[in-house]
Protein backbone atom coordinates (compact mmCIF):
# COMPACT_ATOMS: atom_id res chain seq x y z
CA UNK A 1 0.00 0.00 0.00
CA UNK A 2 1.13 3.16 -1.39
CA UNK A 3 1.95 6.72 0.73
CA UNK A 4 -1.13 8.11 -1.50
CA UNK A 5 -3.50 5.12 -0.47
CA UNK A 6 -3.36 7.62 2.94
CA UNK A 7 -4.67 10.59 1.74
CA UNK A 8 -8.08 10.61 2.03
CA UNK A 9 -7.40 10.35 6.14
CA UNK A 10 -6.71 14.07 5.41
CA UNK A 11 -9.30 15.02 3.80
CA UNK A 12 -11.62 18.31 4.83
CA UNK A 13 -14.25 16.01 6.50
CA UNK A 14 -11.69 14.38 8.39
CA UNK A 15 -9.54 17.29 9.94
CA UNK A 16 -12.69 19.67 10.38
CA UNK A 17 -14.28 17.07 12.49
CA UNK A 18 -11.02 16.23 14.58
CA UNK A 19 -10.60 20.23 15.13
CA UNK A 20 -14.23 20.18 15.83
CA UNK A 21 -14.17 16.97 18.53
CA UNK A 22 -10.50 19.27 20.31
CA UNK A 23 -12.96 21.81 21.00
CA UNK A 24 -15.57 20.01 22.22
CA UNK A 25 -13.42 17.76 24.83
CA UNK A 26 -11.45 21.41 25.52
CA UNK A 27 -14.64 22.64 26.53
CA UNK A 28 -16.41 19.51 28.12
CA UNK A 29 -13.56 18.81 30.74
CA UNK A 30 -12.99 22.56 31.45
CA UNK A 31 -15.60 22.65 33.95
CA UNK A 32 -13.57 19.41 35.55
CA UNK A 33 -10.61 21.62 35.33
CA UNK A 34 -11.72 24.63 37.09
CA UNK A 35 -14.29 23.08 39.66
CA UNK A 36 -12.72 23.69 42.50
CA UNK A 37 -11.04 27.78 41.45
CA UNK A 38 -14.44 28.33 39.98
CA UNK A 39 -16.59 26.89 42.78
CA UNK A 40 -14.47 28.97 45.35
CA UNK A 41 -14.89 32.13 43.47
CA UNK A 42 -18.71 31.68 43.80
CA UNK A 43 -18.64 31.58 47.74
CA UNK A 44 -18.58 27.66 48.02
CA UNK A 45 -16.63 26.53 51.06
CA UNK A 46 -14.24 23.91 51.04
CA UNK A 47 -15.85 21.06 52.80
CA UNK A 48 -19.01 21.18 49.91
CA UNK A 49 -16.45 21.52 46.46
CA UNK A 50 -16.65 17.87 45.94
CA UNK A 51 -20.69 17.84 46.27
CA UNK A 52 -21.25 20.59 44.78
CA UNK A 53 -18.82 19.97 41.69
CA UNK A 54 -20.84 16.48 41.52
CA UNK A 55 -24.25 18.23 41.38
CA UNK A 56 -23.22 20.45 38.57
CA UNK A 57 -21.24 17.45 36.40
CA UNK A 58 -24.61 15.40 36.64
CA UNK A 59 -26.42 18.85 35.60
CA UNK A 60 -23.84 18.77 32.33
CA UNK A 61 -24.27 15.17 31.68
CA UNK A 62 -27.86 15.06 31.68
CA UNK A 63 -27.73 17.63 29.11
CA UNK A 64 -25.74 15.55 27.10
CA UNK A 65 -28.26 12.58 27.89
CA UNK A 66 -30.95 15.03 26.12
CA UNK A 67 -28.95 16.66 23.09
CA UNK A 68 -27.53 12.95 22.77
CA UNK A 69 -31.13 11.92 21.40
CA UNK A 70 -31.93 15.71 19.95
CA UNK A 71 -29.07 16.34 17.79
CA UNK A 72 -29.03 12.44 17.13
CA UNK A 73 -32.22 12.14 15.36
CA UNK A 74 -31.63 15.41 13.54
CA UNK A 75 -28.36 13.96 11.98
CA UNK A 76 -30.99 11.34 10.29
CA UNK A 77 -33.70 13.17 9.38
CA UNK A 78 -31.81 16.82 8.41
CA UNK A 79 -28.27 15.69 7.67
CA UNK A 80 -24.72 15.01 9.32
CA UNK A 81 -23.91 18.91 8.84
CA UNK A 82 -26.98 20.23 10.15
CA UNK A 83 -25.91 19.07 13.72
CA UNK A 84 -22.24 20.34 13.16
CA UNK A 85 -23.20 23.47 13.24
CA UNK A 86 -25.82 23.85 15.49
CA UNK A 87 -24.30 21.97 18.16
CA UNK A 88 -21.09 23.89 17.82
CA UNK A 89 -23.07 26.99 18.00
CA UNK A 90 -25.02 26.26 20.88
CA UNK A 91 -22.19 25.38 23.38
CA UNK A 92 -19.75 28.11 21.91
CA UNK A 93 -22.43 30.85 23.47
CA UNK A 94 -23.33 28.58 26.71
CA UNK A 95 -19.46 28.55 27.11
CA UNK A 96 -19.15 32.39 26.59
CA UNK A 97 -22.02 32.90 28.99
CA UNK A 98 -20.42 30.87 31.71
CA UNK A 99 -17.78 33.45 31.75
CA UNK A 100 -20.25 35.44 33.65
CA UNK A 101 -21.91 33.35 35.66
CA UNK A 102 -22.24 34.63 39.52
CA UNK A 103 -23.45 32.15 41.47
CA UNK A 104 -23.85 27.91 41.30
CA UNK A 105 -27.53 28.34 39.78
CA UNK A 106 -26.49 30.35 36.91
CA UNK A 107 -23.68 27.63 36.52
CA UNK A 108 -25.98 24.80 36.46
CA UNK A 109 -28.07 26.14 33.93
CA UNK A 110 -25.75 27.00 31.34
CA UNK A 111 -23.66 23.46 32.14
CA UNK A 112 -26.69 22.21 31.22
CA UNK A 113 -27.19 24.26 27.99
CA UNK A 114 -23.43 23.88 27.03
CA UNK A 115 -24.64 19.65 28.25
CA UNK A 116 -26.94 19.62 25.15
CA UNK A 117 -24.46 21.46 22.64
CA UNK A 118 -21.47 18.95 23.24
CA UNK A 119 -23.84 16.01 22.69
CA UNK A 120 -24.09 16.51 18.48
CA UNK A 121 -20.37 16.69 18.17
CA UNK A 122 -18.66 13.76 18.35
CA UNK A 123 -21.17 11.49 16.84
CA UNK A 124 -22.31 13.31 13.56
CA UNK A 125 -17.92 13.79 13.36
CA UNK A 126 -17.55 10.04 13.52
CA UNK A 127 -20.77 8.93 11.26
CA UNK A 128 -18.99 11.86 9.14
CA UNK A 129 -15.82 10.46 8.79
CA UNK A 130 -16.90 6.87 8.42
CA UNK A 131 -19.13 7.08 5.81
CA UNK A 132 -16.87 9.36 3.92
CA UNK A 133 -13.55 7.03 3.90
CA UNK A 134 -12.87 3.95 1.96
CA UNK A 135 -13.58 1.12 4.32
CA UNK A 136 -9.54 0.26 4.83
CA UNK A 137 -9.29 3.89 6.13
CA UNK A 138 -12.57 4.27 8.56
CA UNK A 139 -10.63 2.94 11.32
CA UNK A 140 -7.51 5.18 11.17
CA UNK A 141 -9.82 7.61 10.35
CA UNK A 142 -12.03 7.88 13.30
CA UNK A 143 -8.74 6.92 15.75
CA UNK A 144 -7.22 9.96 13.95
CA UNK A 145 -10.49 12.14 14.99
CA UNK A 146 -10.62 11.12 18.47
CA UNK A 147 -6.45 11.59 19.17
CA UNK A 148 -6.98 14.59 17.68
CA UNK A 149 -9.44 15.81 20.00
CA UNK A 150 -8.31 14.59 23.36
CA UNK A 151 -5.90 16.62 23.32
CA UNK A 152 -8.43 19.65 23.93
CA UNK A 153 -8.42 18.77 27.68
CA UNK A 154 -4.25 19.40 27.63
CA UNK A 155 -4.98 22.56 25.98
CA UNK A 156 -7.75 23.47 28.29
CA UNK A 157 -5.26 22.97 31.38
CA UNK A 158 -2.56 24.73 29.50
CA UNK A 159 -5.01 27.56 29.17
CA UNK A 160 -6.47 27.72 32.63
CA UNK A 161 -2.64 27.51 34.01
CA UNK A 162 -1.56 30.28 31.82
CA UNK A 163 -4.44 32.35 32.21
CA UNK A 164 -4.80 32.11 35.99
CA UNK A 165 -8.55 32.63 35.13
CA UNK A 166 -11.19 30.49 35.07
CA UNK A 167 -13.38 32.90 32.97
CA UNK A 168 -10.90 33.58 30.42
CA UNK A 169 -10.86 29.99 29.86
CA UNK A 170 -14.26 29.76 28.91
CA UNK A 171 -14.18 32.45 26.83
CA UNK A 172 -11.61 31.11 24.90
CA UNK A 173 -13.56 27.70 24.20
CA UNK A 174 -16.38 29.56 22.99
CA UNK A 175 -14.45 31.93 20.85
CA UNK A 176 -12.73 28.83 19.60
CA UNK A 177 -16.15 26.98 18.50
CA UNK A 178 -17.09 30.10 16.98
CA UNK A 179 -13.80 29.71 14.95
CA UNK A 180 -14.82 26.71 14.14
CA UNK A 181 -17.70 27.23 12.45
CA UNK A 182 -16.16 29.19 9.66
CA UNK A 183 -14.17 26.22 8.51
CA UNK A 184 -17.31 24.17 8.23
CA UNK A 185 -18.53 26.25 5.69
CA UNK A 186 -16.06 24.12 3.49
CA UNK A 187 -17.21 20.62 4.39
CA UNK A 188 -19.76 18.65 2.60
CA UNK A 189 -23.19 16.16 3.37
CA UNK A 190 -21.99 12.27 3.31
CA UNK A 191 -22.66 11.17 -0.34
CA UNK A 192 -24.27 7.67 1.46
CA UNK A 193 -26.85 9.75 3.20
CA UNK A 194 -27.39 11.71 0.36
CA UNK A 195 -28.48 8.34 -1.11
CA UNK A 196 -30.12 7.43 1.73
CA UNK A 197 -32.38 10.42 1.88
CA UNK A 198 -34.02 10.09 -1.68
CA UNK A 199 -34.74 6.76 -0.72
CA UNK A 200 -38.61 6.04 0.82
CA UNK A 201 -37.65 4.85 4.13
CA UNK A 202 -37.54 6.15 8.20
CA UNK A 203 -34.58 8.12 8.87
CA UNK A 204 -33.68 9.35 12.28
CA UNK A 205 -37.02 7.00 14.40
CA UNK A 206 -35.39 6.65 17.66
CA UNK A 207 -37.76 3.95 18.75
CA UNK A 208 -36.97 1.74 15.85
CA UNK A 209 -34.24 0.70 18.19
CA UNK A 210 -36.85 -0.59 20.29
CA UNK A 211 -39.17 -2.42 18.16
CA UNK A 212 -36.78 -5.57 17.45
CA UNK A 213 -34.63 -7.34 20.32
CA UNK A 214 -32.10 -8.38 17.97
CA UNK A 215 -31.79 -4.52 17.25
CA UNK A 216 -32.01 -2.93 21.19
CA UNK A 217 -29.11 -5.25 22.47
CA UNK A 218 -27.12 -4.49 19.87
CA UNK A 219 -27.75 -0.43 20.87
CA UNK A 220 -27.31 -1.61 24.85
CA UNK A 221 -24.25 -3.08 23.96
CA UNK A 222 -22.94 -0.76 22.78
CA UNK A 223 -23.87 1.49 25.03
CA UNK A 224 -22.60 -0.70 28.01
CA UNK A 225 -19.16 -1.36 26.77
CA UNK A 226 -18.27 2.05 27.13
CA UNK A 227 -18.90 2.14 31.83
CA UNK A 228 -15.57 1.95 32.31
CA UNK A 229 -14.44 4.49 30.52
CA UNK A 230 -16.51 7.09 31.95
CA UNK A 231 -16.10 5.56 35.80
CA UNK A 232 -12.46 6.89 35.51
CA UNK A 233 -13.62 9.96 33.79
CA UNK A 234 -16.46 11.10 35.78
CA UNK A 235 -15.22 9.14 39.17
CA UNK A 236 -11.36 8.77 39.69
CA UNK A 237 -10.32 11.29 37.57
CA UNK A 238 -12.93 13.96 38.86
CA UNK A 239 -12.29 13.30 42.15
CA UNK A 240 -8.56 12.74 41.62
CA UNK A 241 -8.00 15.64 44.67
CA UNK A 242 -9.96 13.98 47.15
CA UNK A 243 -8.92 10.10 45.89
CA UNK A 244 -4.95 11.36 46.40
CA UNK A 245 -5.91 12.85 49.90
CA UNK A 246 -7.39 9.05 50.84
CA UNK A 247 -4.32 7.41 49.39
CA UNK A 248 -1.89 10.11 51.49
CA UNK A 249 -0.13 11.15 48.39
CA UNK A 250 2.89 13.01 49.16
CA UNK A 251 2.28 16.71 48.01
CA UNK A 252 -0.98 18.70 46.38
CA UNK A 253 -2.64 17.16 43.63
CA UNK A 254 -4.10 19.23 40.40
CA UNK A 255 -7.40 18.50 39.14
CA UNK A 256 -6.44 19.79 36.16
CA UNK A 257 -3.05 18.12 35.71
CA UNK A 258 -5.40 14.66 36.58
CA UNK A 259 -7.59 15.25 33.85
CA UNK A 260 -4.53 16.35 31.55
CA UNK A 261 -2.44 13.68 32.37
CA UNK A 262 -5.36 10.91 31.82
CA UNK A 263 -6.64 12.62 28.46
CA UNK A 264 -2.74 12.42 26.86
CA UNK A 265 -3.32 8.91 27.92
CA UNK A 266 -6.57 8.60 26.18
CA UNK A 267 -4.95 9.67 23.03
CA UNK A 268 -1.68 7.58 23.15
CA UNK A 269 -4.53 4.80 23.67
CA UNK A 270 -7.41 5.97 21.27
CA UNK A 271 -3.93 6.08 18.95
CA UNK A 272 -2.89 2.33 19.83
CA UNK A 273 -6.16 0.67 19.64
CA UNK A 274 -7.27 2.25 16.50
CA UNK A 275 -3.91 0.75 14.98
CA UNK A 276 -4.24 -2.31 16.83
CA UNK A 277 -7.65 -3.01 15.33
CA UNK A 278 -6.40 -2.64 11.94
CA UNK A 279 -3.57 -4.76 12.59
CA UNK A 280 -5.63 -7.40 13.89
CA UNK A 281 -8.61 -6.95 11.49
CA UNK A 282 -11.09 -6.87 14.90
CA UNK A 283 -12.66 -4.42 16.77
CA UNK A 284 -14.03 -7.08 19.42
CA UNK A 285 -10.89 -8.18 20.45
CA UNK A 286 -9.16 -5.00 20.84
CA UNK A 287 -12.17 -3.37 22.57
CA UNK A 288 -12.07 -6.36 25.01
CA UNK A 289 -8.62 -6.04 25.53
CA UNK A 290 -8.71 -2.86 26.54
CA UNK A 291 -11.25 -3.16 29.12
CA UNK A 292 -9.14 -5.39 30.89
CA UNK A 293 -6.25 -3.13 30.70
CA UNK A 294 -8.73 -0.50 32.38
CA UNK A 295 -9.47 -2.82 35.58
CA UNK A 296 -5.65 -3.69 36.23
CA UNK A 297 -4.61 0.30 35.97
CA UNK A 298 -8.01 0.57 38.21
CA UNK A 299 -6.71 -1.59 40.77
CA UNK A 300 -2.89 -0.14 40.46
CA UNK A 301 -4.46 3.84 41.13
CA UNK A 302 -6.65 2.91 44.08
CA UNK A 303 -4.09 0.75 45.97
CA UNK A 304 -0.70 3.24 45.50
CA UNK A 305 -0.58 4.82 48.87
CA UNK A 306 1.96 7.67 49.99
CA UNK A 307 3.61 7.49 46.43
CA UNK A 308 4.70 11.49 44.88
CA UNK A 309 2.28 13.26 42.92
CA UNK A 310 4.38 12.18 40.01
CA UNK A 311 3.56 9.21 40.14
CA UNK A 312 0.48 9.07 41.39
CA UNK A 313 -0.10 11.73 37.50
CA UNK A 314 1.52 8.47 35.67
CA UNK A 315 -1.18 6.68 37.20
CA UNK A 316 -3.75 9.01 36.13
CA UNK A 317 -1.81 8.58 32.49
CA UNK A 318 -2.27 4.95 33.06
CA UNK A 319 -5.86 5.17 33.66
CA UNK A 320 -6.00 7.04 30.06
CA UNK A 321 -4.41 4.42 27.90
CA UNK A 322 -6.90 1.45 29.29
CA UNK A 323 -9.96 3.90 28.30
CA UNK A 324 -8.55 4.48 25.26
CA UNK A 325 -10.96 2.90 23.25
CA UNK A 326 -13.13 5.25 23.00
CA UNK A 327 -12.66 6.00 19.54
CA UNK A 328 -13.42 2.34 18.62
CA UNK A 329 -16.32 2.12 21.50
CA UNK A 330 -17.89 5.11 18.93
CA UNK A 331 -16.88 3.89 15.67
CA UNK A 332 -18.33 0.19 16.56
CA UNK A 333 -21.80 2.08 17.27
CA UNK A 334 -21.73 3.77 13.80
CA UNK A 335 -20.91 0.23 12.07
CA UNK A 336 -23.78 -1.65 13.77
CA UNK A 337 -26.61 0.33 12.61
CA UNK A 338 -27.52 1.01 8.38
CA UNK A 339 -27.39 4.88 7.34
CA UNK A 340 -30.66 5.44 8.68
CA UNK A 341 -30.09 5.25 11.37
CA UNK A 342 -26.21 5.65 11.81
CA UNK A 343 -26.39 9.28 13.08
CA UNK A 344 -28.87 8.64 15.91
CA UNK A 345 -26.93 5.77 17.45
CA UNK A 346 -23.68 7.14 16.77
CA UNK A 347 -24.39 10.68 18.74
CA UNK A 348 -26.89 8.95 21.69
CA UNK A 349 -24.56 6.01 22.40
CA UNK A 350 -21.50 8.03 24.37
CA UNK A 351 -23.74 10.87 25.77
CA UNK A 352 -25.48 7.67 26.90
CA UNK A 353 -22.31 6.63 28.34
CA UNK A 354 -21.60 10.21 29.51
CA UNK A 355 -25.08 10.49 31.06
CA UNK A 356 -23.96 6.96 33.52
CA UNK A 357 -22.00 9.19 35.10
CA UNK A 358 -25.07 10.51 37.06
CA UNK A 359 -26.12 7.27 38.59
CA UNK A 360 -22.59 6.21 38.77
CA UNK A 361 -21.69 9.10 40.96
CA UNK A 362 -24.94 8.62 43.02
CA UNK A 363 -23.25 4.72 43.64
CA UNK A 364 -20.05 6.04 44.44
CA UNK A 365 -21.91 9.02 46.89
CA UNK A 366 -23.84 5.58 48.50
CA UNK A 367 -20.91 3.63 49.04
CA UNK A 368 -17.98 6.27 49.97
CA UNK A 369 -20.68 6.80 52.73
CA UNK A 370 -20.44 3.22 53.82
CA UNK A 371 -16.90 1.95 53.69
CA UNK A 372 -15.28 5.00 52.62
CA UNK A 373 -13.74 7.01 49.16
CA UNK A 374 -10.88 4.20 47.95
CA UNK A 375 -13.02 1.22 48.54
CA UNK A 376 -16.35 2.78 47.07
CA UNK A 377 -14.60 3.88 44.20
CA UNK A 378 -13.28 0.54 43.57
CA UNK A 379 -16.59 -1.30 43.90
CA UNK A 380 -18.25 1.39 41.62
CA UNK A 381 -15.36 0.13 39.26
CA UNK A 382 -16.03 -3.34 39.22
CA UNK A 383 -19.65 -2.86 38.89
CA UNK A 384 -18.93 -0.99 35.45
CA UNK A 385 -16.30 -3.50 34.19
CA UNK A 386 -18.67 -6.64 35.14
CA UNK A 387 -21.12 -4.35 33.16
CA UNK A 388 -18.92 -4.04 29.92
CA UNK A 389 -17.79 -7.25 29.73
CA UNK A 390 -21.29 -8.92 29.85
CA UNK A 391 -22.35 -5.96 26.88
CA UNK A 392 -19.74 -6.91 25.05
CA UNK A 393 -21.39 -10.23 23.69
CA UNK A 394 -24.38 -8.65 22.67
CA UNK A 395 -22.28 -6.73 20.03
CA UNK A 396 -21.28 -7.88 16.72
CA UNK A 397 -17.65 -7.74 14.73
CA UNK A 398 -17.81 -5.00 12.34
CA UNK A 399 -14.77 -4.64 10.98
CA UNK A 400 -14.88 -4.24 7.03
CA UNK A 401 -18.33 -3.86 7.26
CA UNK A 402 -20.13 -1.80 4.27
CA UNK A 403 -21.73 0.93 6.05
CA UNK A 404 -24.09 0.96 2.94
CA UNK A 405 -26.93 -0.13 3.98
CA UNK A 406 -30.49 0.53 6.10
CA UNK A 407 -32.44 -0.51 9.25
CA UNK A 408 -35.90 -2.27 8.32
CA UNK A 409 -39.01 -1.17 10.11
Amino acid sequence: MDDKSFKPLFSIPVIVAALGYFVDIYDLLLFSIVRRPSLTSLGIPEGSLLIEGEFLLQVQMIGLLLGGIIWGIMGDKKGRLSVLFGSILLYSLANIANGFVTDVHQYAVLRFIAGIGLAGELGAGITLVSESLPTRLRGYGTTLVATVGLLGAVVANFVVRSSADWRTAFFIGGGLGLLLLIARISVFESGIYLKVKEQHVQRGNFFMLFTKKERLLRFLGCIFIGTPIWYVIGILIFAAPEIAGALHVTGKISAGDAVMWSYIGLAVGDLSSGILSQLFKSRKKVVLLYILLTLIFVLVYLFSKSISPNWFYFNCFLLGIGTGYWALFVTIAAEQFGTNLRSTVATTVPNFIRGTVVPITMLFKFFRGEVGVIQGALWVGLITVVIALLAFRLIDETFSRDMNFVEQD
